[in-house]
């Protein structure tokens, strides 16, 4: 998956990556909640290895922001021939990520649904995979509505569990106490909670 990235691809994770460098060293003047605050590469390979050992079954996207973790999913959506569901509430997000996904040609990996999460959640059944990486106070109700709708195998991650552990610790010990799945956390990048349903 890493030795074949197109052109496209690479060229769009670029921008992305120094737009969000100069975003956290304060060169460019942004509202907190319209920050890209996007997963660093070796947590987007991470991620994708672990999505292109997935069963079939549907995958989900919580938090799109501009399409850079959803660029890393879309390689293992092309190796397994698939394609994932993403989500994002904020407009300017929303037309980044369409931006991004139209540059990076991955539109037939990758569909955005605009708006709350919460209004469609419910109806995917058979998922195989969620990213989560939204706003911290959501990810709670999102683990409890998406693992009872996992296929057995399916994974479950949670990003920024060590960054914001204070803000997650609540959900973290959900999951670390849970017998519906095997769970860990991996400290790489901001820390990621993985979860494998059983």
């Amino acid at each position: 998956m890493f030795h074949d990235i197109s052109p496209a691809i690479l060229r769009r994770m670029s921008y992305l990556e120094n737009r969000d460098k100069l975003e956290m060293l304060g060169q460019v003047e942004i509202k907190h909640f319209n920050k890209l605050r996007q997963i660093p590469p070796e947590t987007g390979r991470f991620i994708s290895l672990l999505a292109a050992s997935v069963p079939d079954g549907k995958w989900l996207e919580i938090g799109t922001s501009a399409g850079y973790s959803t660029l890393w999913l879309s390689l293992a959506c092309k190796y397994l021939k698939t394609n994932i569901t993403t989500f994002e509430l904020d407009p300017q997000k929303i037309a980044l990520a369409k931006e991004t996904f139209a540059l990076a040609e991955v539109e037939d990996y990758a569909e955005l649904i605009a708006g709350d999460v919460f209004e469609h959640l419910e109806t995917y059944k058979d998922v195989s995979f969620c990213f989560l990486d939204t706003e911290k106070e959501l990810y709670t109700d999102c683990y409890e509505i998406v693992i009872p709708n996992m296929v057995p195998g399916g994974i479950l991650l949670a990003d920024n569990v060590v960054s914001h552990q204070s803000d997650l610790q609540p959900m973290i010990d959900r999951a670390l106490g849970d017998n519906r799945v095997d769970a860990l956390i991996v400290p790489i990048g901001q820390g990621v909670l993985l979860c494998k349903k059983l």
